[in-house]
């Protein structure tokens, strides 16, 4: 079951030990590792991984430790497939209040999927996305 979907830069953050998650986001990962639930990736995060490291923004190591995170069945991070229900439920994320793409696909897919999306991100906290921050 999946608890939550976590922004591309949130999971990097709590799969690399970064500081700078919240509290409340910290404790809901490992809540959520804890009672065996999944915290979904989209894909899109992953190609976003690519691009940023493609730019210098984030080390070089970025993709395989999370590809490695979710190729691994014991992990709390399992991949969520961009697919046609997330773009249908990408009708019910605002353009205007969430306008990155992969920002906006990631909350369509909590959207499809019921669930929060854990995000930092202050224009999809502001949206009527459900968030934990």
């Amino acid at each position: 079951m999946i608890a939550a979907i976590a922004d591309t830069h949130t999971a990097l953050w709590y799969l690399l030990n970064d500081g700078r998650s919240s509290i409340l986001a910290g404790d809901y990962f490992d809540k959520s590792a804890t009672a065996g639930s999944a915290i979904g990736i989209s894909s899109i995060s992953l190609a976003e991984i690519v691009y940023l490291i493609e730019k210098n923004r984030l080390p070089a190591n970025a993709y395989a430790d999370l590809k490695a995170a979710l190729n691994d069945p014991e992990h709390v991070f399992k991949e969520a497939p961009f697919t046609v229900e997330i773009v249908d439920a990408m009708k019910q994320v605002v353009r205007a209040d969430v306008p990155d793409m992969p920002d906006r696909i990631v909350a369509a897919t909590a959207v499809y999927f019921g669930v929060p999306v854990i995000s930092r991100d202050g224009k999809i906290r502001a949206s009527n996305v459900q968030s934990i921050w």
